[in-house]
């Protein structure tokens, strides 16, 4: 049975406020201007991704630079998303969302997020592809096929992130509108609810179905790709299959460590809940590009490399 709050119906909210983070107030100013520094750089680091697949013909139909450009198009939007209203926090300026604002953050919050997640995916598969059957990945991973895949998370994605702001907003709020959290996510918002809120258990086992299941299928890619990398015969070409993976290796820990962390403890109000959340939705955008782009000489000789590794076989 859930719970319900006996808030008299007759009040509508028709806005949140978020209280944002918990911080020094001797700290606001140099806070701005960490993350208005962290949004720029995000920005800027994902856009010279793009700009440099757009610039080499060669990369427009290569998956692996597909999947990355996509990642950072990602990564730019779920900043956007995010980062703007959190330096708001730190300034004078009101912390008033209106009601479609707080349905709209949280709805593309969870799109956003859930098509990552299913990138992530296609990613791992397609190291997978590229290492166990290098000879016959050009046929199982082409150019138009990784396009179609790539639609296809976006779908879900937006389908994922349709069903998450439904069940949240379907309910009434009627006040308190003080959401304790720095964007409208679900559990701050839904405890804002006046009727029950049994939905809560849907929306986290909707979301507990879509992080795991792309999780356990990125551990069963990696398991392949360690099965086929032993089998490789020299010492340097298994060096360089595993560089191949290195750099989503890195992301994937990046993202789904803190992503599990906040999950596992949905109910908890602690402060480090939401220093652990800053760092999956504000930091890890900055860092994917800085990842892909110390390694790119690695990734961009992997196809060969991985071929010539298999001629002793």
């Amino acid at each position: 049975m859930g719970k319900t709050k006996n808030t008299s119906l007759d009040t509508v909210v028709t806005d949140f406020i978020l209280l944002g983070l918990s911080h020094p107030p001797n700290l606001r100013s140099l806070l701005f201007l960490v993350f208005l520094l962290i949004y720029i750089l995000t920005q800027l680091g994902n856009l010279l991704i793009l700009l440099t697949m757009w610039a080499d013909p060669k990369l427009h139909a290569h998956p692996m630079y597909i999947l990355l450009g996509v990642l950072s198009f990602l990564d730019m939007w779920l900043s956007s998303v995010i980062v703007p209203r959190l330096i708001l926090d730190f300034t004078p300026a009101r912390k008033t969302v209106p009601f479609g604002g707080c349905v709209a953050q949280l709805y593309f919050f969870h799109f956003l997020g859930s098509t990552q997640c299913f990138l992530y995916t296609l990613m791992a598969y397609d190291r997978y592809l590229a290492i166990s059957q290098p000879l016959h990945y050009p046929v199982l991973m082409n150019g138009r096929l990784c396009t179609v895949l790539v639609a296809g998370a976006w779908v879900a994605g937006s389908i994922h992130g349709s069903i998450q702001a439904i069940l949240t907003f379907r309910l009434p709020y009627c006040g308190p509108n003080k959401v304790d959290y720095f964007i409208c996510d679900i559990p701050a918002v839904l405890r804002l609810a006046c009727a029950d809120t049994v939905n809560e258990l849907v929306t986290f086992v909707d979301i507990g179905v879509v992080a795991t299941s792309c999780f356990m299928l990125i551990l069963l890619s990696y398991a392949n790709i360690v099965h086929a990398i032993l089998q490789i015969c020299t010492a340097d070409g298994r060096r360089r299959a595993f560089s191949t993976c290195g750099s989503h290796l890195t992301v994937v820990t990046f993202y789904y460590v803190p992503c599990i962390f906040i999950h596992l403890r949905a109910g908890s109000k602690s402060p480090l809940d939401g220093a652990v959340a800053v760092f999956y939705t504000v930091v890890t955008p900055l860092l994917n590009p800085l990842i892909y782009t110390l390694r790119n000489q690695e990734v961009v000789c992997s196809e060969e490399d991985n071929s010539k590794s298999r001629d002793c076989e």
